[in-house]
């Protein structure tokens, strides 16, 4: 049986970042975990393939070689899995298909042969029994969740790693925390399922051995769902394996409720990670307590990004607009608490409601639900009626994107970050892409750009004040164009 890995194309969004991989001569930000993981599912003598559309192009070679197809991806992917699809059709090609896209909207996908759904650890193997035995049905579904000390290492040789900026790897799946607006728990559970910590040192000895130096993402939805489990056996497991190795700086998701550990901080910055994404959404107590977002609540928001970034982790940060009770004056705060916090990369979207969730439940109810979730919260684009007005959310949706990624917020937040910010121990070694893009970036952003005024004053001040951190302020320079043109895509 040839089985063909299909990945689809991404679009150009917010985290693709499109623009700031040419700066380093990469084709993708990260590699199909998943789909690299299901092929390790596979009986062994079964020969396969992955085609990442994002790094390679799908010849009908590729398509005429397999017996069978297999899909994966996200709703931000639709469009492509769907085109995928249609040829895979064409050429009477039989399709398998699973992932959070497909799990979410089963319906949408009737040109599919087999949905193989929720997890793959529990519905691909009965997917491979009924196979054998030649009596295949049309859906596979799964009744509970998995134990992930049975999920295996993903197939890394399936891919060539220099294509991508970032390797990833998943420790934990699930979240303890209940907002009404997420899909995390509908798809994986509220109790936190870990992988064992000899899994994660030999899936990372895989990715260490084959030459990698790089950031490695784990692309947990809440890294420290279980804080006592990281701290006395992740966190130590990593710290140790970390002693005889250079580079590999890690990243990753985390509740707010992060600032409240300093012993789990410093673990965690001890054990190289460098910077992690947080779901702040409001600095309104009022639209926080409407969406359930209860970890962020009766606190100074600001204050805990400060120790977060005291600490050496950068904070990424996602911010929402459009909750029911979200008044006019929410986008200006929103501006302020950005620019105050330091956050540079802040990823604000309009409130859409993906299948699944309470919120999607609720607002079908009351018939605000009116077009397909798009997947991307940074399109300027949202799926329901808000209570505001789609008008006057657009209009304040566009003004604060324009501000706080023109040039001079942009790099204003940035010289924020880099003041508070520790000078982490761990950094990513300077590869010869890395090298170049400096000279890269003082060109495109420092001559040609729009933002070389910011750009060079940066420079000078990053040169004077934190030395150390100016590979970093190259990044961010780079991630700003990236952002820019982002927002200069869909919603300027």
């Amino acid at each position: 049986m040839n089985v063909l890995l299909i990945y689809p194309k991404f679009p150009d969004t917010f985290w693709s970042f499109t623009y700031a991989l040419s700066f380093i001569k990469k084709k993708a930000a990260f590699p199909p975990l998943g789909l690299l993981t299901v092929a390790a599912m596979l009986p062994e003598e079964w020969p396969r393939r992955l085609v990442d559309v994002n790094v390679n192009s799908l010849t009908n070679k590729d398509l005429l070689w397999a017996d069978m197809a297999f899909i994966g991806g996200m709703a931000v992917q639709r469009k492509s899995a769907k085109q995928i699809i249609a040829r895979c059709n064409a050429l009477n090609l039989k399709v398998v298909a699973g992932g959070p896209l497909f799990t979410s909207e089963p319906h949408e996908f009737g040109k599919v042969d087999h949905l193989v759904l929720d997890e793959a650890e529990l519905t691909l193997p009965a997917f491979l029994s009924d196979l054998q035995n030649g009596h295949l049905k049309k859906v596979y579904r799964a009744a509970g969740f998995c134990d992930l000390c049975d999920t295996p290492a993903p197939s890394w040789d399936l891919i060539n790693m220099k294509r991508y900026a970032s390797m990833n790897i998943q420790f934990s799946r699930g979240c303890p925390f209940n907002c009404e607006f997420c899909n995390v728990t509908a798809l994986f559970g509220h109790r936190s399922r870990l992988k064992t910590p000899r899994q994660i040192i030999s899936e990372l000895d895989r990715i260490y051995v084959s030459g990698w130096r790089g950031s490695i993402f784990f692309v947990d939805d809440n890294f420290i769902g279980n804080k006592a489990y990281l701290k006395t056996h992740l966190l130590p497991a990593l710290i140790e394996w970390r002693k005889d190795k250079k580079g590999c700086v890690f990243f990753t998701e985390a509740s707010i409720n992060l600032a409240d550990d300093p012993e789990l901080l410093d673990m965690m910055v001890t054990a190289g990670f460098d910077s992690v994404f947080i779901g702040i959404e409001s600095p309104d107590e009022v639209s926080l307590t409407e969406c359930h977002k209860i970890q962020n609540k009766n606190r100074d928001l600001l204050e805990s990004v400060r120790i977060i970034h005291r600490s050496g982790l950068q904070v990424m940060g996602g911010f929402i607009v459009g909750f029911d009770s979200d008044m006019p004056s929410i986008f200006q705060r929103q501006i302020d608490f950005i620019q105050q916090s330091g956050i540079v990369t802040a990823m604000v979207g309009m409130l859409q409601a993906p299948p699944g969730t309470r919120l999607f439940d609720r607002l079908l109810r009351e018939n605000r639900v009116v077009s397909t979730y798009s997947g991307d919260n940074v399109d300027g684009t949202t799926n329901i009626i808000p209570r505001m007005g789609i008008d006057r959310l657009l209009d304040g949706y566009q003004s604060i994107m324009k501000q706080i990624y023109s040039p001079k917020n942009y790099y204003r937040r940035v010289r924020t970050l880099l003041k508070e910010l520790k000078t982490p121990e761990i950094t990513q070694p300077i590869d010869i892409q890395r090298f170049l893009s400096f000279f890269r970036s003082a060109f495109r952003l420092g001559v040609l750009g729009k933002e070389r005024f910011h750009y060079w004053q940066l420079m000078l001040w990053a040169l004077i004040r934190t030395p150390k951190q100016i590979p970093l302020a190259i990044t961010l320079s780079i991630f700003g164009y990236h952002y820019r043109r982002i927002c200069e895509r869909y919603i300027y």
